[in-house]
């Protein structure tokens, strides 16, 4: 098994691309903590799981649940190896004239501040544990190749290329590798929050012709990406952002 005897934190883990990440990673050997907002959720997919995962009630937004995020990692398991930030929101589409304070603060908040929230908290432990250690951000072809009406979102994600870019030079010597994902829309609950005032099917068919292999990206998708990226066999692989798009972004 890829990833035998390795501890994970997958953030928004509960559902979506996430719920697909914990899963891959149980079968894979990891052991997993499940950290999501919605703790019903996490809890109940951590008991199907088994043993090998426990369930976190966390806002990534939020210093102090982010910092016991950690704390309660090694408490369970000891140590850890693989950190997945996957927690984040989306919008409905809307002009960026017509997007509210609110919205920018509040996107920004979860999709950028938590980014730079798990990494602050994650470094010195992977540093001390000297054994190098893994971050996966889950970024977007938003960042590549922006939607229109989604102007605020495509910012957040866009952010988060050269903030991984960076974080990777300055941990490289600690044998910490910092790697980012760019999944095209997928089959998840948040990509109800993408589809505005539109029949909800004439916006599905939209988002899956804009995409050269002709469907959109499945929990499955990335959560292999995340498997190469998080084991032994990406070992020479930081800084990069791969895209899971079905040619998307070409």
């Amino acid at each position: 098994m890829r990833l035998n005897n390795k501890v994970a934190i997958v953030t928004g883990g509960a559902s979506g691309f996430g719920k697909g990440i914990v899963e891959k990673f149980i079968n894979e050997g990891a052991k997993v903590l499940i950290a999501d907002i919605d703790y019903e959720s996490a809890s109940d997919y951590a008991n199907k799981l088994g043993k090998n995962a426990i369930a976190l009630k966390v806002d990534v937004s939020k210093a102090l649940d982010v910092e016991n995020m950690i704390k309660e990692t090694i408490l369970k398991f000891s140590k850890v190896d693989i950190l997945v930030q996957n927690a984040a929101i989306g919008m409905k589409p809307r002009m960026l004239i017509d997007s509210s304070e609110e919205l920018f603060d509040n996107l920004f908040k979860i999709n950028v501040k938590s980014i730079y929230l798990g990494a602050k908290n994650i470094v010195p432990q992977f540093i001390k544990q000297k054994a190098g250690g893994n971050i996966v951000n889950i970024v977007s072809t938003a960042a590549i190749r922006p939607r229109p009406g989604l102007a605020l979102y495509n910012a957040t994600k866009g952010a988060l290329v050269p903030m991984t870019k960076a974080l990777a030079l300055e941990v490289a010597e600690y044998k910490i590798r910092v790697n980012g994902i760019c999944p095209v829309a997928g089959e998840t609950p948040m990509l109800k929050d993408f589809i505005g005032e539109e029949d909800p099917n004439t916006a599905y068919e939209k988002f899956k012709s804009s995409v050269p292999l002709g469907r959109l990206a499945e929990p499955y998708d990335v959560a292999n990406a995340c498997l190469f990226l998080s084991s032994d066999e990406a070992n020479f692989i930081t800084g990069v952002m791969l895209e899971v798009d079905g040619g998307r972004t070409i």
